[in-house]
């Protein structure tokens, strides 16, 4: 067994997050600007919900996006209780749809399914690709026919299609969808969805991949019987990041933990980026009413205002940006709070500045002689600087030249 993190002091926390750790109960929106202690927020309250109020740890669940964010989660809760525990509290979108799939599936007495990984599933794209390009692609338009054989078509092709899956989309759906937009690559792409599953059909144990996963758990969350078991095993659920949830994502909440149940969902919709990954940014501006309290009111919002992070002089840079985004409304009169901040007792004010360069590699070497400077000058380690790049491929070939050139 895991030894247990040393213990952890309680953190001092503003009036908001205390408004978040001592919630009674029911549905809560959590606006959380960058800074502003949100993990530390549901750290807290996972803790207050076991230690003062008696939640068995094992019916909490956190939901995050990455398992980074969920291990860190982890640590951090097992850190402040002080002890380890049997289940993990915290979990992935994908991890927890797994495991009740495999749950699920062995109740009935059936193999679990197989995951299909990423590199996996472009593979099999990219095999039936090929195939149907050398018998002479007659389900593809014209136009496409000469690209079904090259990996930049069949990754476009596979995230389309996994897409398309994240919003319950079959071949039949999908391709009503191209005939009603005029998109024959569309129908196409349905027909190849259609020969791509039914490839598994025959296979002795189901395949699923990643985008089918919340979708398939959804689904099963819809039997009345299953839902009454994980709502059982499952008192309160709180999701980091949610300005980031798919379609699936807020249904599978919607099934377990809906209906006024005790659910607290944290995001900054100025933070939400992952639209080309399904993302819909209208889930959290929409929580408040797609997830009421029992009484049918809208769910209440609290914003997180204190950044302790940046200083004045870095919030007043990035509040005049986010100002420049569209305005954000959410239930209870709360727009735009989250974009207010004030900055922590002794955060230094920070500095911003604009450079503006003639070309990538004065770019690349005004950074480079900005970093050696701070080393040399300020005593600033390496590893507490940063450079962050639109593009990989681009500009980091002749920023690492310019770095290594300034040593």
């Amino acid at each position: 067994m895991r030894r247990a993190n040393r213990a952890q002091p309680p953190p001092v926390l503003d009036e908001n997050q205390r408004r978040v750790v001592e919630h009674a109960g029911g549905p809560l929106l959590v606006l959380a600007g960058p800074g502003t202690g949100k993990t530390t927020t549901i750290v807290e309250a996972v803790v207050d919900r076991i230690d003062k109020r008696g939640v068995d740890p094992s019916r909490v669940l956190v939901l995050t996006f990455s398992r980074k964010a969920a291990q860190e989660l982890r640590e951090r809760i097992t850190a402040r209780l002080r002890r380890t525990t049997r289940e993990p509290l915290a979990l992935t979108f994908h991890s927890y749809a797994y495991s009740l799939i495999r749950r699920e599936f062995q109740r009935m007495g059936d193999l679990p399914p197989r995951l299909l990984s990423g590199p996996e599933q472009l593979m099999e794209v990219r095999e039936l690709l090929t195939g149907e390009a050398l018998d002479g692609a007659a389900h593809w338009p014209e136009r496409l026919r000469p690209a079904l054989e090259t990996r930049g078509f069949a990754e476009e092709l596979r995230d389309f299609l996994m897409r398309a899956q994240e919003r319950g989309l079959g071949p039949a759906e999908l391709d009503r969808l191209g005939r009603e937009r005029g998109r024959d690559d569309w129908e196409a792409a349905a027909g190849f969805l259609d020969r791509y599953t039914g490839r598994f059909d025959i296979a002795p144990v189901p395949t699923l991949n990643y985008a089918e996963l919340v979708r398939v758990a959804a689904n099963m969350l819809a039997d009345p019987e299953v839902q009454e078991r994980e709502r059982a095993a499952r008192e309160v659920v709180f999701v980091d990041e949610y300005q980031d949830t798919d379609p699936a994502q807020e249904e599978l909440l919607r099934a377990l933990a809906g209906d006024g149940r005790d659910l607290v969902a944290v995001g900054d919709p100025d933070q939400s980026i992952y639209a080309f990954r399904g993302a819909e940014v209208d889930n959290i501006l929409e929580f408040p009413r797609r997830f009421r309290a029992a009484d049918r009111s809208e769910a209440p919002v609290v914003a997180l205002r204190v950044c302790r992070r940046s200083g004045s002089a870095l919030l007043a840079a990035s509040r005049g940006l986010t100002r420049r985004l569209p305005a954000v409304a959410s239930a209870g009169g709360h727009v735009n709070e989250h974009r207010d901040l004030t900055p922590g007792e002794h955060v230094p004010d920070g500095r911003v500045q604009v450079l503006l360069a003639d070309s990538a590699a004065q770019e690349a070497a005004v950074i480079a002689d900005t970093l050696r400077r701070a080393h040399l000058v300020d005593g600033v380690p390496w590893s507490d600087m940063a450079v962050l790049v639109r593009s990989s491929t681009r500009q980091l070939p002749v920023l690492r030249r310019a770095l290594t050139a300034a040593s």
